[in-house]
């Protein structure tokens, strides 16, 4: 027997969504990512890196928990530093994004490291990456594959969905 829901038994299904985990479709309405972009890389199993640029327009402040990528057995959030002559990549427990702050991720500074490809990255395709934000949630982008860092005309440009 199919069970159709009344409008009272609606109502409280909605309200009860829009209490617990709908809240945050507003808050990553305020995220945008950007020109999201990987290097071309043509080995399985070894890594890739991952570029884009984030936009807080909230009030309030954020912070970037992690990635979630289904292209490799892991996605970290990474950063570049020089240490004196030497440039060291050290692993991110997460990344603070400030209210009306703005965030870049670019080749020698932060970056997404995509450990164990699990197929190559072909220069022209493109793949979903997930961020996770403590208020903002959840947000998807599209990455689009290039052999080099795109021009700044927007080739690689994409929003969050």
């Amino acid at each position: 027997m199919k069970r159709i829901a009344t409008p009272i038994a609606f109502a409280v299904m909605l309200t009860f969504g829009l209490l617990t985990g709908h809240v945050h479709a507003n808050e990553a309405a305020k995220i945008t990512v950007t020109d999201a972009w990987a290097r071309a890389a043509a080995i399985v199993g070894g890594n890739g890196a991952g570029f884009f640029v984030l936009e807080n327009h909230a009030t309030e402040d954020d912070e970037l928990l992690r990635v979630e990528a289904g292209i490799s057995k892991a996605a970290e959030l990474h950063t570049m530093t020089m240490d004196g002559n030497i440039m060291r990549m050290r692993k991110l427990d997460s990344l603070p994004l400030p209210a009306n702050g703005k965030s870049v991720f670019a080749p020698g500074g932060n970056h997404v490291m995509f450990i164990g490809l699990k197929a190559p990255l072909k220069e022209g395709e493109s793949f979903p990456l997930t961020l996770v934000f403590k208020k903002a949630g959840a947000v998807a982008v599209d990455v689009a594959i290039l052999k080099t860092a795109p021009n700044t005309n927007g080739a690689a440009h994409s929003h969050a969905h």
